[in-house]
Parts: C-alpha cells; structure tokens; sequence
C-alpha cells in the first residue's frame, strides 16, 4: 500500500492552547491517524470490506434521517 503523505499547517497566533485544538481537529478530519493505525496493523481483506460496507450503511442511515 503506498503511503499516504500529509501536510496539514496551521497558523499560531499567540495562543498555542487553541492552534493545538485546530491541529487535533484538522488532523482528525484528515484521517492521518486511522491511516496510522491501518498501516500498523494487519486487516485481512475481508474485514476491510465488511469495515466499508459498515460505513456506507452507517452513512446511508444518516442521510435518510437528516432528509425527514
């Protein structure tokens, strides 16, 4: 699997508390550290399917509620 290469930045303008909380937060939303995890550890490819499929019900489930 080839690797992923990130660049998330962030602008620190005095405060350091909130310039870590956006760097947590846009680092989350990038996926960096599932991709970190899937690339640490071994998943057969049958679980990587199921782990989509699971994803896209889930997803499904939540468009079909928010269009009610």
């Amino acid at each position: 699997m080839p690797r992923k290469s990130y660049n998330v930045s962030i602008k620190v303008e005095g405060n350091i508390e909130k310039a870590l909380k956006q760097l947590k937060k846009r680092i989350e939303r990038e996926g960096v550290v599932r991709d970190m995890k899937r690339q640490v550890y071994f998943e057969p490819a049958t679980q990587k399917r199921r782990k989509r499929l699971m994803r896209a019900i889930k997803n499904n489930l939540i468009k079909a509620a928010l269009n009610e």
